[in-house]
C-alpha cells in the first residue's frame, strides 16, 4: 500500500480524501534521464526503460577501441614496432574490450536497484508522513542535477583537466610500454 496523506475536514462536511505524496519519488531514476541519456536516445542507442544494450555495447566499445587500433596499424609510426606493442598490450584491451563493456552494462543494475530504494524509504516508514515533501523536494532536486546540461559539462571538463593532470604529474612512466 502506497503512503498517503490524509488532508484535513474539507468544506466543514467532514469529507476525506487521499494524496498520493510518491508521484516524485515513483519514478526517481539516476540512469534514465540527463543529457547523455538524451543523446543516446537521439542516436537509436538507447531505448525509453534502458533497451538495445548489445548496441550500446558494441557502439560505445567501437568509439574507444578502433580507433586505437587503426592509429597503430596507419598512423606515422605505424611500423611493425608501433603495431605489435598495441596488439602485445593487454592493458588496454582490458580496459576498452573488458571493463567498458562491464561498466555501460551495469547501468542495468545501477537501475534496477536505486529505482525501487527510494520507494522502500517510505514504505518501511524511514520518512515519516511529516517529512514527505521535504523528501520530495530532495528527491526532485537530484532530478534536476541529474538533468542538467551545465553540470555534466563541468564533470567532463574535471575528468578532463584534474585525470589529465594527475597522469602526467604522478602516474606516467619515463619509458615507453
Amino acid at each position: 500500500m502506497l503512503p498517503v496523506q490524509e488532508q484535513q475536514m474539507k468544506d466543514g462536511v467532514g469529507a476525506r480524501s487521499e494524496i498520493n505524496l510518491l508521484q516524485g519519488p515513483s519514478d526517481f531514476s539516476l540512469v534514465l534521464g540527463g543529457p547523455l541519456y538524451q543523446l543516446f536516445r537521439r542516436t537509436r542507442l538507447e531505448g525509453d526503460h534502458l533497451e538495445l544494450l548489445y548496441r550500446r555495447l558494441f557502439v560505445i566499445t567501437s568509439i574507444a577501441w578502433l580507433p586505437l587500433l587503426l592509429l597503430a596499424t596507419i598512423g606515422p609510426f605505424a611500423g611493425s614496432a608501433g603495431r605489435l606493442s598495441f596488439l602485445r598490450d593487454v592493458e588496454v584491451h582490458a580496459r576498452f574490450l573488458v571493463a567498458l563493456p562491464i561498466l555501460i552494462a551495469a547501468e542495468l543494475l545501477v537501475n534496477a536497484r536505486l529505482t525501487p530504494i527510494v520507494r522502500r524509504f517510505i514504505d518501511l516508514r524511514i520518512i515519516l508522513p511529516a517529512d514527505l515533501p521535504r523528501f520530495n523536494r530532495a528527491v526532485e532536486s537530484a532530478l534536476r542535477l541529474r538533468n542538467s546540461v551545465a553540470l555534466e559539462i563541468a564533470l567532463v571538463a574535471c575528468v578532463y583537466i584534474f585525470g589529465l593532470w594527475l597522469w602526467n604529474g604522478r602516474v606516467v612512466l619515463g619509458t615507453a610500454t
